[in-house]
């Protein structure tokens, strides 16, 4: 999910998203780390990341019930969610590991048609990059929306989300390598040679805060 939050908001918002909705999230059965990242380029942008065990989790009971049942705190702060884009996933490849400090998101489309050449252009480049200085892990995410979803109580609230397509994660512990790696290898130019539409949305992040369903239990 990538959001801006309002400037006299933000203060209130790290709050909320750090002490409520994190854990209200990760106490959901299936979700198994949450993670947000403060934008670099825009003073009050920010990407969230949740990883699940299984894609199911998306449809399940526990997790529709909690969207449509906000709490007071997370029903005052949703209005300030703006310009919202969020994209229920698959994992199509995933390289390295681990949570580091910086990281780029690249949200992108493939010409019609041309999916399986720009998966396996991409596959064959982000595979090489974890093991490169400066650089911890390399995933690539296609945007599979369940067939069964329906507006939430929490989505009407903030009003219609935006959705990305494919998208791209570029993780390390150097902020310049990471983004000189997006500038060279995942720039608008290099993947339109690959297949890919015209203008990518790229964006850098620092991590903020992290937290898995383990850390519950110490909150």
């Amino acid at each position: 999910m990538w959001w801006k939050v309002r400037p006299e908001q933000r203060s209130e918002f790290g709050d909320w998203h750090s002490h409520e909705h994190f854990p209200e999230r990760l106490s959901i059965p299936g979700f198994r780390r949450g993670s947000r990242w403060s934008s670099i380029l825009e003073a009050y942008g920010f990407f969230v990341l949740y990883e699940l065990e299984h894609y199911e989790t998306l449809t399940s009971k526990a997790y529709r019930d909690r969207l449509n049942a906000p709490t007071p705190w997370s029903t005052k702060m949703m209005p300030h969610h703006l310009e919202m884009v969020r994209s229920q996933c698959r994992v199509a490849a995933s390289f390295g590991g681990g949570i580091a400090g910086s990281l780029s998101t690249v949200r992108l489309s493939p010409d019609a048609g041309r999916e399986m050449d720009l998966k396996t252009a991409l596959v064959e480049v982000l595979r090489e990059l974890p093991a490169k200085p400066g650089l911890t892990g390399a995933h690539l995410l296609l945007t599979d929306t369940p067939k069964t979803s329906s507006p939430t109580t929490e989505q009407q609230i903030r009003g219609r989300d935006a959705a990305a397509d494919w998208i791209i994660l570029l993780s390390g512990y150097d902020p310049d390598v990471v983004q000189k790696t997006v500038a060279d290898r995942l720039s608008s130019s290099a993947l339109r040679l690959a297949n890919a539409r015209e203008n990518p949305t790229i964006g850098h992040y620092r991590l903020a805060f992290t937290i898995t369903r383990h850390d519950l239990a110490a909150m």
